[in-house]
């Protein structure tokens, strides 16, 4: 199922694959995002989620926009976009959509608004290579050159291309690749460059030329930290055999420690006994010589 998520644009930078190759990738903050309200194909004519990003303040909300966020039990949001959904059922407002919904390696189409260069010529906006500097051009070096018709039609026909706004519009990139994703920043790396400038809105799905991924759990409140870390599963069995071990060691460690106890002196009282005749004779022989 594909699924829909708003971001922002927080710039580009590049990181180093498994064999060492540099990828350019541009970062994007991705959600989280509120659902506000379930559209129903009986209800609307059509079926879609509407989805809200980024903090705004209360005094800067209109009435009637802080209504609709009072109603989906959601804080005023600055951006609010529309995701048409293949089953409106597994949605309910209040909802949090996170990156959780997209995976390393999913290919998206991501679309934003490109950056306004003001107006310009048709060599700067559409690539023309204009006229010669020589032979006797004048002032038409940067043109465009004709754009009438003769007598018939005597009409300049649409979409020519002309000098204009550049930028500043609506522009889709398809099948961009997902390098790596940091769900704890709510961070996706995107591999390449995507429309738009810092800070700007993005809003990401999954490809719709390519098969759609299946469907991922949504939060539907935020996930706490475990206050203790789980233990590891142990069986009676096992249990048992560990604690015999210890049992049977700490029983044999005592059985050396009382014999130990029992004769502090053994080996040293022979070592005694054998030393002091040597000393006796000593002395008698001395005795006997000063007599003489």
């Amino acid at each position: 199922m594909r699924q829909t998520i708003l971001g922002k644009k927080l710039g580009m930078t590049q990181i180093f694959d498994r064999t060492g190759n540099a990828v350019p990738v541009t970062i994007v903050q991705a959600g989280p995002c509120t659902i506000l309200q379930v559209k129903t194909a009986k209800t609307d004519g059509y079926n879609a989620i509407q989805i809200g990003f980024g903090e705004k303040k209360e005094k800067r909300t209109t009435k009637p926009m802080l209504g609709h966020f009072k109603k989906a039990g959601s804080a005023p949001l600055r951006h609010v976009r529309e995701s048409r959904v293949d089953d409106p059922s597994l949605f309910v407002p209040g909802q949090a959509i996170t990156v959780g919904l997209f995976a390393r390696g999913d290919i998206i189409d991501i679309t934003g608004s490109s950056k306004g260069k003001g107006f310009a010529g048709v060599m700067k906006r559409h690539g023309f290579k204009g006229f010669t500097a020589t032979h006797g051009t004048h002032e038409s070096k940067r043109g465009g050159g004709s754009i009438g018709q003769s007598a018939d039609p005597a009409k300049v026909f649409k979409n020519m291309k002309m000098p204009g706004q550049m930028g500043d519009g609506t522009v889709t990139i398809q099948n961009l690749v997902i390098v790596d994703i940091r769900e704890d920043q709510n961070l996706l790396m995107i591999k390449g460059p995507v429309p738009g400038a810092k800070n700007g809105l993005l809003v990401i799905s999954h490809a719709i030329k390519k098969e759609a991924p299946p469907l991922r759990e949504i939060v539907t409140a935020p996930v706490e930290a475990p206050e203790e870390l789980p233990t590891a599963d142990v069986s009676a069995d096992q249990s048992a055999d560990v604690s015999a071990e210890a049992e049977e060691a700490k029983a044999g460690a005592s059985t050396e420690a009382e014999a130990v106890e029992d004769n502090p002196a053994e080996e040293a009282v022979p070592e005694a006994s054998e030393e002091a005749p040597a000393d006796t004779a000593v002395e008698e022989r001395n005795e006997e010589k000063k007599e003489d």
